[in-house]
């Protein structure tokens, strides 16, 4: 793996770049706080903007070469309005999990298709991966449907095998590999 951290990344609509104290309010307004974005993820939605700021300065305090966390700048409206990220990364296998949310605004527009793909890409032909994997849900599809379009393949699913704001859940695992891309 090149320990290249994370870098600035763009395509047509987005700039995927580093998170800076800034963000807590956008952050805050157009996703943390709602319910709804937060319904099939592992955190609350956030009460205040303090508990973002606080979120933030632990993401900032993270980065290295090693280490892969991106807001989702909307070129349209120069503010943030998602994160994608390597939540878990295996060195024995290089491999890459990838875990990402997107403000209620902003969904089934591509956006996080786009996202993924650009991250996809930087994942295998700059740093080196061999892997890339994503889980979901089963009660959210919408969610497999971007792994899907972003060339993932379903791998199956474990069930009663993971746990979010909905208690314990039916996981569907997908992956791509690179010699796959």
């Amino acid at each position: 793996m090149n320990k290249l951290g994370t870098k600035t990344l763009e395509t047509e609509r987005l700039i995927l770049r580093k998170f800076d104290t800034n963000d807590a309010q956008p952050m805050f307004r157009n996703w943390a706080s709602n319910p709804n974005v937060t319904k099939y993820l592992t955190w609350q939605p956030y009460d205040n903007v303090d508990g973002v700021r606080e979120y933030i300065e632990f993401v900032i305090n993270q980065y290295d070469g090693a280490h892969f966390d991106w807001m989702i700048e909307l070129k349209e409206i120069n503010e943030p309005i998602g994160t994608i990220g390597v939540v878990k990364y295996d060195d024995s296998i290089n491999s890459a999990h990838i875990g990402y949310c997107l403000s209620e605004n902003y969904w089934h527009k591509g956006i996080m298709t786009e996202a993924f793909k650009r991250v996809i890409k930087f994942l295998f032909e700059e740093v080196g991966v061999n892997r890339i994997e994503s889980t979901h849900d089963t009660n959210n599809p919408n969610s497999g449907m971007v792994m899907k379009k972003c060339g993932l393949q379903y791998e199956g699913t474990h069930r009663q095998a993971g746990f979010n704001n909905q208690g314990v859940i039916d996981t569907a695992f997908y992956a791509i590999l690179k010699e796959d891309y």
